[in-house]
């Protein structure tokens, strides 16, 4: 559908989880190859309390309508999170979403987790591969796996589903010319429902996509469309974020514009409605300049965008209904969050996790 056409709306079509800031790979176009003292503020808290979901997922149940997806992901590996399989369970049982998934990059899908997840009813698992061999991966990632039990693990996934799909995608990035492009498509071709090859983007602020790139043009997005100015971020309108501290951002850039609300102290229904929210809505309307730096040197949706979220074209007759009207004031993101990470965070880094 044709966003411009739905706004605005009274239930969010997509809700991140951001489970857990950590992760167990170093993938070199990652934001976890940039030393943490040097990403910016992320998250007080490394994992989100189950509690706290639970919290979020009750009141995510009072929207008027279903969420269109409920979508785990953030920047972390989510299997890291030691109730994952229950937060798909709570969300499942309180039918709260048409579509629940998970974007991990596989490494722990055991036998036993996919049984956990599985039976939890989880509807979609997107892996993101970043290799076609052992040698690969440590080139990549900066980790040792067991290729030949990787690839077993995923097959077992696929043949234990039941209603689950299985999307298994790799960087363009991570693979070696086209006689590895080929590779790729037949060792997991047939173990999985959907497969793809994506386009590696310069969207995570202070990686050297120089090295990772080198002096390829970019003329396409991750996901092989055409790059095309992008005048109004259309993010705030459709989706939010619930960070692993409770905190919620109206996206998922890496430098957060602003932070809108606090699920500890906030429903994220009220969030949602709130004044924060609209007055952000209405500045972007006017133009992602007119929000912050962090938005007006966002490439995110640059890179990420699909037609028919474009807003460039439908800000004016928009703003009066979708958002009060706000332009040139500007905040700044030093007013909203705390830069100082708390010293206990830079001392977790155990049993190969990097956070």
């Amino acid at each position: 559908m044709k966003l411009a056409e739905a706004l605005p709306l009274d239930t969010p079509f997509l809700l991140y989880i951001f489970p857990v800031y950590a992760c167990n790979f170093r993938c070199r176009y990652c934001i976890f190859s940039v030393d943490m003292a040097k990403r910016g503020f992320i998250s007080d808290q490394v994992m989100l309390d189950f509690a706290l979901y639970k919290k979020s997922i009750d009141e995510a149940a009072t929207f008027p309508q279903k969420l269109k997806v409920l979508r785990f992901v953030g920047m972390g590996e989510p299997l890291l999170h030691k109730d994952m399989a229950a937060m798909v369970t709570y969300a499942k049982t309180k039918e709260v979403a048409n579509i629940i998934e998970i974007i991990s990059n596989g490494s722990l899908l055991s036998p036993a987790m996919s049984d956990k997840l599985i039976a939890a009813g989880l509807s979609r698992m997107i892996i993101s591969l970043q290799g076609t061999s052992r040698e690969k991966y440590l080139a990549v990632s900066q980790v040792k796996i067991d290729f030949d039990k990787f690839i077993d693990n995923i097959k077992y996934f696929y043949e234990h589903k039941r209603e689950a799909h299985l999307y298994i995608k790799v960087m363009d990035t991570a693979l070696d010319g086209k006689a590895d492009e080929q590779k790729f498509y037949e060792i997991f071709g047939d173990i999985c429902d959907s497969i793809g090859i994506e386009h590696t983007v310069p969207i995570y602020p202070g990686v050297d996509y120089k090295k990772v790139l080198g002096d390829k043009d970019l003329p396409v997005t991750q996901f092989g469309l055409p790059v095309t100015e992008v005048k109004i971020c259309p993010q705030p309108f459709f989706s939010m974020q619930i960070n692993p501290d409770g905190k919620v951002v109206p996206c998922f850039s890496l430098d957060y514009p602003e932070i809108i609300g606090d699920c500890r102290e906030q429903s994220i229904k009220e969030i949602w409605n709130g004044d924060k929210f609209r007055r952000f809505r209405g500045r972007m309307l006017c133009g992602a300049e007119h929000v912050c730096k962090t938005c007006d040197h966002c490439n995110i949706i640059k890179y990420r965008m699909s037609p028919e979220d474009s807003l460039n074209n439908d800000a004016e007759r928009m703003k009066a209904r979708v958002a009060p009207t706000v332009c040139g004031d500007r905040i700044k993101l030093q007013e909203h969050i705390p830069l100082v990470t708390p010293p206990w965070l830079f001392m977790l880094n155990y049993q190969g996790i990097v956070i």
